[in-house]
């Protein structure tokens, strides 16, 4: 079977065209129950496929799977997995299947042991480097695309307005839309050049919520015009993204009907996603087990209601069963039968769904050698990406005694954390004859002590923090030294600075993997300047893009 040629046809039977040429040697048609099937972004637990999935896959034929941290081991048996899958599907003479995960970075990343360990979004910004994004997201997809997984639930497009939000906060690319936009546009970019669809998260913006939605329906009470000329437009920015992800949240502003999502909202999906913003991709929902969703309708119901919105891929979570996700394949097929969903809506997102997978080269499928997956994943050159964005991400928010970079003349003590003593070596790399002070975490009154003791012995005092924000013990640390000689790396949180505005300069890093340590150091002492830029409002005198070099 030339699988190029059935993605051919079989857009066309969709679109009620005729065969390409009079040579085609496949005449195609879906059955309702298989059309349906497509709209279905499946989920199944193990990292081995199980006799029941298989016999799900065949009798259903979902037309994409999710990964769960429940499927994976290694990267080997990812790939032994993932070819598992296409070939149940093919087996059965379906369509081969996307195949997604949450590889956002930083806080949300489902592939570890054996990956590169990805920047939290906040670092792409940072590095105003549209270049740079674009290279980091390719080389994502690279390593999604070693393990047959060819669709990415990622970037996050909300942006980060409330540090209060539960879920959001550093999966946030930043505050500000355009800047986010851009960070966007490359990072999806590269991913698409990498050969993995992309995913924008959570329409119309998850960003502005104080509820996780993973647990209750948050509401958002931003106006229309709000919403228009901040969380939507930072979507704007990026809509050549293959899907956007829409968020289980209510949107007064956009929605009528009292406690509606928009995962389930046809003003906003159609209203909105598709004719203000002219958007043509996918349309997929969050997983449709948070209680968002979960706590006020059951899953067939919410299924019907997801497809009448405009929803084109149905996504499941882990708490789904098998069951139950043919319980809502069956009660759309239903709908469909009764009229309830017309069946000219479904075949139109099955051709949005088979050109998404005609751009990933799913017709062209062959399963992957798991004994090569290492070298198809290729972390060495990653890893040289990965240090070049963090070098490049380094931000110093402001040098208000222009102690920055710390002049070979003056003394200067670091306090480090001790679980990362990299850091020594990191920046003795640069200077010597830097007094070191070991802090814990949690830094105990004897680290305080010794810190105080190192800041009145030197010119210039450093200090690396991690969360303070929401560490008492750490913001005593900072708030015991005299603030007019004292620097603070903010190897984490972007808020640190919150609990010690008066420190002399603020350096942030946005992430506590190892690069970032010395990256810093490089900026610290001279190396190299700092070209970083905030990619969010710390105050109104710091404002998202914000740079001193």
């Amino acid at each position: 079977m030339i699988r190029t040629c059935l993605a051919a046809v079989l857009l066309g039977v969709l679109l009620g065209a005729s065969p390409l040429t009079a040579q085609q040697p496949i005449s195609v048609s879906l059955t309702l129950e298989q059309q349906v099937g497509q709209l279905f972004m499946s989920t199944i637990h193990g990292a081995q496929l199980p006799e029941s999935g298989r016999a799900f896959l065949q009798r259903w034929q979902p037309g994409a799977l999710v990964i769960f941290n429940s499927n994976i081991t290694t990267p080997a048996a990812m790939t032994q997995l993932t070819n598992s899958y296409q070939q149940a599907i093919l087996d059965a003479d379906g369509l081969p299947l996307l195949i997604a995960i949450d590889q956002e970075g930083g806080l949300v990343q489902r592939l570890l042991d054996g990956f590169t360990k990805l920047p939290s979004p906040p670092v792409l910004t940072a590095t105003n480097n549209p270049d740079l994004i674009r290279a980091m997201g390719r080389a994502v997809a690279e390593e999604l695309r070693a393990v047959g997984i060819n669709m990415n639930l990622a970037p996050v497009a909300d942006l980060e307005t409330n540090p209060d939000n539960p879920v959001i906060q550093r999966r946030s690319a930043g505050s500000d839309p355009a800047i986010v936009g851009r960070t966007l546009s490359a990072y999806v970019a590269g991913l698409q050049e990498g050969g993995v669809l992309s995913t924008l998260k959570h329409f119309p913006g998850h960003g502005a919520a104080n509820t996780d939605s993973h647990v209750a329906l948050p509401v958002v009470s931003l106006s229309r015009e709000q919403l228009m000329n901040n969380e939507i437009a930072a979507f704007a920015g990026a809509l050549q993204s293959d899907a956007i992800m829409m968020a289980h949240i209510w949107y007064p502003a956009l929605e009528p009907e009292e406690n509606r999502p928009a995962s389930l909202s046809g003003a906003i999906i159609q209203g909105v996603l598709r004719d203000e913003l002219g958007y043509n991709g996918l349309v997929v929902t969050d997983a449709m087990d948070m209680d968002a969703v979960d706590y006020q309708y059951d899953y067939p119901q919410a299924a019907v209601m997801a497809v009448q919105a405009g929803v084109d891929l149905i996504a499941m979570g882990p708490g789904i069963g098998l069951d139950s996700q043919a319980a809502m394949m069956q009660a759309v097929i239903d709908a469909v039968r009764s009229g309830e969903i017309p069946e000219a809506q479904i075949q139109e997102s099955v051709r949005r769904i088979v050109e998404a997978k005609t751009r990933a080269g799913l017709f062209d499928w062959q399963p992957l050698d798991p004994a090569t997956t290492t070298e198809r994943i290729n972390r060495t050159a990653h890893e040289t990406v990965l240090e070049q964005v963090f070098q490049a991400g380094v931000t110093i928010a402001y040098d208000r005694n222009d102690l920055l970079p710390v002049p070979p003349d003056r003394s200067v003590a670091v306090v480090y954390l001790a679980t990362r003593n990299y850091t020594i070596p990191a920046c003795e790399a640069h200077r010597s004859g830097i007094r070191w002070v070991a802090a814990t975490l949690t830094p105990t009154e004897q680290d305080i002590a010794l810190a105080r003791d190192a800041a009145g012995r030197v010119d210039t005092i450093i200090v690396f923090t991690e969360n303070a924000y929401e560490n008492p013990q750490q913001q005593a640390l900072v708030q015991a030294l005299p603030p007019d000689k004292t620097v603070v790396v903010a190897l984490s949180s972007l808020y640190d600075w919150w609990a010690f505005p008066d420190i002399a300069a603020y350096v942030l890093t946005y992430s506590p993997l190892p690069p970032a340590v010395p990256a810093a150091c490089a900026v610290l002492f001279g190396a190299v300047p700092a070209t970083g830029i905030l990619p969010v409002t710390l105050s109104p005198d710091l404002p998202a893009g914000t740079n001193v070099s």
